[in-house]
């Protein structure tokens, strides 16, 4: 279990695909003490269960409205992300210098853009929300890229999971400066596929 006498932020990311919603719903609750997730992709079902691609831009804002709430009441909870842009870097910063945050991310990796496509194309089968492709392809490089460059370094504690496994196998974490590989296997196919991910 993560614990720490600070409020807590986890940021579920990685690709399009990889299982980030799914990895939440079983981790936070059990594992986190974390009930209060906040997720883009089920604030535009909610608002329009049969076509949420309509409503992301009103959801993303409805987010971003909700984080401020829960960092203003320095409450304990978690969001979703492909870490594709950078605009949570100042917010998150902001949140560990003047509320006392600790910050701790969970990268959900997948090996390559195609399992994202096809694990999207699969969600859509199944009834899921579905993401153009050329979306999937930009968020997974830059995903990866602001990973490794943007977030890694000044986070508190961040983990990758191998999201190509179900349920997502842990591969390594970086806790307060301080490394532990799990599984050496994983961990060397990481730095082959996708070496820009680990800093």
């Amino acid at each position: 279990m993560i614990e720490s006498q600070k409020p807590t932020v986890y940021v579920i990311a990685g690709p399009n695909g990889a299982g980030k919603t799914t990895f939440a719903q079983e981790y936070l609750l059990k594992h986190a003490n974390c009930d209060e997730f906040v997720n883009a992709d089920l604030i535009a079902a909610g608002l329009s269960p049969y076509k949420p691609e309509s409503q992301s831009v009103a959801a993303g804002r409805l987010m971003l409205d909700r984080i401020d709430e829960l960092t203003s009441a320095k409450q304990i909870f978690a969001f979703e992300t492909t870490l594709a842009g950078r605009g949570h870097v100042k917010r998150l910063r902001r949140m560990r210098n003047k509320q006392g945050y600790r910050i701790v991310v969970f990268f959900i990796w997948l090996p390559s853009v195609e399992q994202a496509v096809a694990r999207v194309a699969a969600r859509v089968r199944e009834g899921g929300h579905a993401i153009p492709e050329p979306t999937i392809r930009r968020r997974y490089r830059l995903g990866i890229q602001n990973f490794g460059q943007l977030y890694a370094p000044f986070v508190d504690h961040w983990l990758v999971y191998d999201g190509s496994s179900r349920p997502a196998v842990i591969v390594v974490e970086q806790n307060d400066a301080t490394n532990t590989v799990f599984d050496d296997d994983r961990y060397e196919f990481i730095l082959q596929r996708t070496p820009e991910l680990l800093p």
